[in-house]
């Protein structure tokens, strides 16, 4: 995951802060998207029953249950070494794919060599590559990248990879890295992205000065195209949010940062229950 500068690791998840020097203050657009229930049980499971059946010494340890017990530990684990694996190259993508952005733009501190060499180091220079050739075929025009943006009236704050005009239009764009289906193809982008672009829409300020702590108002509420561009090793696609679907998943974006409040208060209410002891006879 990306770093922004007003960014912070709480006990309540990723939190936004109105300045560097300043506390934080709401939940991350992410944060509050994860309130959502997912049931990954069997996909972890699956995971861990891979890794042991695929382990060079599971035939070696066969009789030998304490062997076999320290290779079914690695296993379990499984699911947090591939997920933590993916997040780290999804932030090489980013990171490649926002210095381009920042090169278009003349910045700099651009430094699209480096983030490439990074991924050429990981044996992922074929996502720098898909992207570069999306880039080319859609005609990207960077206005921004990397925005920190921020709603009061909700109470949330975010950062967008990237506002470029696509084909005449103003866009809203989240990136994605995905890994490949058993045919070769890119996954398909998870839905739940409709929620983050257009909570990014609806930001009322943009972050100007993170410093000094400067904000102006976030001219992008309407009249853009939301999408979402998921970057694999095989390919680049883009999809776009259906205007019909905005508001309710607004609206479910509004609820789950309801039970991101409530959640918190509840932690800060202290321990619900006590202990207590018979009546007195």
């Amino acid at each position: 995951m990306t770093a922004p500068s007003l960014a912070h690791a709480t006990e309540f998840g990723r939190m936004y802060s109105r300045s560097t020097g300043s506390a934080p203050e709401v939940p991350s657009i992410t944060t509050v998207i994860g309130q959502e229930s997912r049931d990954l049980s069997g996909w972890a499971g699956h995971m861990a029953a891979t890794a042991l059946a695929e382990d060079a010494q599971l035939a070696a340890c066969v009789g030998s249950p304490d062997r076999l017990r320290k290779l079914a530990r690695n296993a379990a684990s499984a699911a947090e070494r591939f997920r933590d694996d993916a997040a780290a190259r999804g932030d090489r993508v980013h990171e490649y794919a926002e210095q381009v952005a920042l090169a278009s733009l003349g910045r700099a501190e651009a430094d699209p060599d480096g983030a490439y060499a990074a991924l050429q180091e990981h044996g992922e220079t074929a996502f720098a590559d898909r992207f570069d050739q999306w880039w080319e075929l859609y005609g990207v025009r960077p206005l921004a990248a990397e925005v920190t943006v921020w709603n009061h009236q909700v109470g949330y704050a975010g950062t967008l990879d990237l506002v470029a005009e696509i084909g005449g239009r103003v866009c809203l764009v989240d990136f994605k890295t995905r890994g490949l289906t058993r045919d070769g193809r890119g996954k398909p982008v998870n839905e739940s992205v409709v929620m983050q672009l257009v909570a990014g829409m609806r930001a009322e300020e943009v972050l100007v000065d993170a410093d000094a702590g400067t904000w102006e108002s976030w001219p992008h509420r309407e009249d853009v195209m939301l999408l979402a561009v998921g970057i694999s090793s095989a390919e680049v696609t883009a999809v776009q949010a259906r205007s019909e679907v905005l508001r309710p998943h607004w609206r479910k974006f509004w609820a789950l940062r309801q039970v991101w409040e409530h959640s918190r208060a509840v932690t800060e209410a202290g321990p619900a229950l006590r202990p207590v002891g018979p009546p007195p006879v």
